[in-house]
């Protein structure tokens, strides 16, 4: 599987979006194993204006087709992520796709076969693993400092009352906040936990206007945990990020973890500051004792970097597809769940 040891590793991006545009395009520049070899866009003078180097093409043909391509990263809207994984692995490439995965469990286990069939790397952009907020709670849950957890709670509350003209926003198949911020959500939960029993969700469209869903509350059933999932664009006052609370303590964290809004400002990653959280977060002991806590710095950086080294076979691969493929069980479960207004098995 692995690539031939050349110097680096040649790398299409299909998609020029906020996906390709703000994420892919300069993690991927940032790592030393790759380089940004060609974007497959409609928007030629606006790649050539950000990456002169990068060679430009219309479709992913003409991307898969060139045998000096060894990874083919997706970053399309949603309902393309699995018709253009497939081309690729067909063509030999290896592939990373931006969550979500697919829009089905059916897609998504077709392609995890298939990436075996032809033996190649296929991996998801779950980057919010490398969140600086989920990367403390993550150390305090693993290391034991909170007991027995008994409810996790995580939330993305935001403030977008009015509809904005973009594909995720109308009624169109992969749109919506539930493919949009569940699979960030889900991922990190099944992370921290592992599968759930089941889940019950209710998922809906609340503002007028608006074509596809955008509020999810989900709840994940485990033996003695409960985690609660939660996203909407009506909350201007958002209570946190994440609450974690345990039989020896509680741990509760807010804001957002600042890379995105780096890389949105166009700030290349790997900086001196670069993932650090502003806003540490509390952590609750027994008898009231209140003391901030802050883990790791965020490192988005670390998923290309492990992929660059898992192609090379010199490390796993730092987001297997067996792993999204369950991320995509339990995201369309709660949309069984939201239809028939009641708790579906994942046991």
């Amino acid at each position: 599987m692995a690539v031939a040891r050349k110097s680096r590793i040649n790398v299409g991006l299909v998609g020029f979006g906020y996906a390709g545009r703000t994420f892919h395009a300069p993690l991927i520049a940032a790592t030393p194993s790759l380089c940004l070899h060609t974007i497959v866009s409609s928007q030629p003078d606006a790649v050539a204006s950000a990456w002169p180097d990068a060679r430009v093409v219309r479709d992913v043909e003409a991307l898969v087709e060139d045998e000096g391509i060894d990874l083919v990263v997706i970053a399309t809207p949603n309902a393309l992520h699995a018709p253009f994984a497939r081309r690729a692995l067909e063509a030999g490439r290896h592939v990373v796709v931006d969550k979500p995965f697919t829009l089905t469990v059916a897609e998504a286990r077709d392609l995890v076969d298939l990436a075996k069939s032809v033996d190649r790397l296929l991996s998801v952009f779950h980057n919010r693993r490398w969140d600086a907020d989920f990367l403390a709670v993550k150390d305090l849950v693993e290391a034991g400092a909170l007991g027995r957890v008994g409810r996790f709670e995580s939330r993305f509350d935001r403030f977008r009352p009015e509809r904005r003209d973009r594909w995720r926003e109308r009624d169109t198949p992969g749109a919506g906040i539930w493919y949009d911020l569940g699979p960030h959500l889900i991922d990190q939960a099944l992370v921290l936990f592992g599968r759930p029993l089941g889940i019950t969700a209710d998922i809906q469209a609340q503002r007028a206007g608006v074509g596809a869903d955008d509020y999810a509350h989900a709840v994940l059933r485990y033996e003695r945990l409960r985690v609660v999932l939660h996203a909407d664009m009506l909350s201007s006052a958002a209570p946190f990020r994440f609450a974690v609370h345990g039989d020896r303590g509680s741990f509760v964290i807010s804001g957002l973890d600042p890379q995105e809004e780096a890389l949105k400002a166009g700030e290349m990653p790997g900086g001196a500051n670069w993932g650090a959280d502003p806003s540490p977060g509390t952590l609750a002991r027994e008898g009231g004792i209140l003391e901030p806590y802050a883990g790791p710095t965020g490192d988005y950086p670390a998923y290309y970097a492990a992929l660059g080294q898992a192609i090379r076979g010199l490390a796993p691969n730092p987001v297997p597809a067996d792993q999204a493929r369950e991320v995509m069980e339990v995201l369309e479960a709660g949309f069984r769940s939201s239809k028939v207004r009641k708790e579906i098995s994942l046991s």
